[in-house]
């Protein structure tokens, strides 16, 4: 059976690259888009000529589609998750800046309407390896710091992937000392602080999403990088998040999760 699909910021780089991921599918179909910003001509943004085009959460009503992609901003995911999860539509969620607080909240609603979905920091395969990679480096080098480089328009630092990297080497490295306190001579020079992992946020032009974990022990270093050099390199993953979504019981974190 074809499975309905909206895509929430369909206007958008991530969005259009989705769009002609799901019209290659055989098995998906786009029904709707919602976007602020969209004219209402669908095929203007190679969508059926038949999909509905809505501009607010209002408008939407539940049950349109089995599937709800999102790639819209950090002020609107929270938002458009649990409308989708309380209108009974699977999310898959490309969108980051959702705070731990309203995950354990979203997770919290999925389990009581037993709607399926998914949060993916990141959707493309070597940053999801580069996490797992990570994780398992932390428990022999407890020592770590990240860099994290993205396009100038991204609207939240850090990303979450490299958040979602922070926390991973948090919960798996043993209990040692933290550095001393230091002394910056320019303000926030050390970067953010998670639980004593410093991440270090680049946004400039030229870049599409880039990540490297140093982890730094007695006598040598040990460096994880991953580099995506084309949004297209994350439509493998929200290929398996459409396939798979359906097959969770409630909403998920982390595409490596599903795979």
């Amino acid at each position: 059976m074809t499975k309905k699909v909206l895509i929430a910021g369909f206007t958008g780089a991530m969005g259009q690259k989705t769009v002609a991921l799901v019209n290659s599918l055989p098995d998906f179909e786009i029904v709707a888009g919602l976007s602020p910003i969209a004219e209402h001509d669908p095929e203007k943004y190679h969508l059926p000529a038949d999909a509905q085009i809505f501009e607010k959460l209002s408008d939407i009503p539940a049950g349109i589609a089995d599937i709800w992609v999102d790639f819209t901003t950090p002020s609107s995911v929270y938002d458009n998750t649990k409308f989708a999860l309380t209108h009974g539509i699977a999310p898959v969620i490309g969108t980051t800046g959702l705070t731990d607080a309203q995950q354990e909240e979203l997770v919290a609603i999925s389990k009581e309407k037993k709607q399926a979905g998914l949060i993916a920091p990141n959707f493309g395969m070597s940053a999801v390896l580069l996490m797992k990679f990570a994780q398992e480096a932390a428990k022999y080098f407890p020592d770590a710091e990240i860099i994290e480089m993205h396009h100038a328009d991204k609207k939240d630092a850090p990303s979450g992937t490299a958040l979602s990297t922070a926390k991973l080497i948090a919960k798996n490295r043993p209990e040692h000392e933290t550095a001393p306190d230091e002394i910056e001579s320019l303000n926030g020079v050390r970067g953010g602080d998670y639980r004593g992992i410093r991440i270090h946020s680049v946004r400039l032009p030229g870049y599409i999403a880039h990540e490297q974990v140093l982890f730094g022990g007695n006598g040598e270093a040990l460096t994880i990088r991953q580099d995506s050099f084309d949004r297209q390199s994350f439509m493998s993953g929200v290929k398996v998040a459409l396939e798979k979504v359906d097959q969770l019981d409630h909403l998920v974190i982390g595409l490596e999760n599903i795979l």
